[in-house]
């Protein structure tokens, strides 16, 4: 855990936030030409795959890169396991659109949804233990 208190941590997570606006404009992109080849048929959960890294990855990143206050940083393992997290999620997102698109379900779609919580949950629980250390 560090303090975001020096130009190089801020500009980590400036850098981080810019990785996830390009993540999210390349699932956006994904999904387009996704839908655009499937004759019409679109799915909301892959319109809306774009927006799980941005709300929950670009924007808390590039909070703290412009915050002026100096913060509690998560380490690399909060970082690493948040990170993972979002991750799932998208691509759980955008195979659930997949399958509404093709004009099927899978009832194990569900695990993406339950591996997302538990490694931003995890992230979480390791992060509160390290604040608790400090």
């Amino acid at each position: 855990m560090f303090i975001l208190d020096t130009d190089k941590k801020r500009t980590y997570m400036a850098k981080t936030a810019f990785r996830y606006l390009l993540f999210s404009v390349f699932v956006m992109v994904f999904g387009q030409i996704y839908e655009y080849f499937s004759f019409g048929v679109w799915s909301a959960a892959m319109v809306y795959a774009m927006a799980i890294p941005l709300i929950l990855g670009a924007l808390p990143a590039l909070y703290l890169a412009i915050s002026e206050k100096r913060r509690r940083m998560p380490g690399r393992i909060p970082l690493l396991l948040y990170h993972a997290g979002i991750l799932t999620f998208t691509v759980g997102s955008a195979a659930n659109g997949v399958l509404s698109i093709y004009g099927t379900t899978n009832r194990l779609i569900f695990v993406y949804l339950i591996a997302g919580m538990a490694l931003t949950g995890a992230a979480a629980a390791v992060f509160a233990a390290a604040l608790r250390k400090a």
